[in-house]
């Protein structure tokens, strides 16, 4: 596991970025879609994250959680796709399989954000990357630490 600790939201957009570039590098060596599942409380830089990682992944739109849509698709060239998840709303895991789930998360050339990944935890396949993300010290208020387990 590695910790990162970041200490203003620009930050954490910049390790998002960085940890999308990387992700690229071994895309194309997988056998299903590169999914990284992200926990952590409410503002706890999730989404801030996830905006970072666009950005290092060359989209340029603004990036908006799909809290009450639940899954975004935005297209990474011709054939690839990312899919920016939100499983807060939903009631049970099952219910992200209504959204072909099963069938995105096979396709090797899909990368998958799932922001409150712990709440869908039972149907998500081996190999996902948790991102943990947890406040700083009451101290610091902007500070966040972000642990990555692969």
């Amino acid at each position: 596991m590695k910790t990162y600790h970041t200490f203003s939201s620009e930050e954490t957009k910049n390790l998002g970025a960085r940890f999308a570039r990387e992700a690229l590098k071994k895309i194309n060596t997988r056998k299903s879609a590169a999914i990284f599942a992200l926990k952590g409380e409410l503002g706890a830089g999730k989404t801030t994250f996830v905006q970072g990682f666009f950005k290092g992944l060359g989209i340029g739109k603004r990036t908006l959680s799909p809290t009450f849509i639940i899954m975004r698709r935005h297209a990474l060239g011709k054939k690839r796709n990312v899919f920016h998840i939100d499983a807060y709303r939903l009631k049970k895991a099952e219910d992200l399989r209504a959204l072909d789930f099963g069938n995105i998360a096979a396709d090797p050339r899909n990368i998958v954000l799932v922001e409150w990944a712990d709440r869908i935890k039972k149907i998500l396949p081996k190999g996902v990357v948790w991102l943990e993300f947890k406040y700083g010290k009451a101290t610091r208020e902007h500070e966040r630490s972000i642990m990555i387990k692969q």
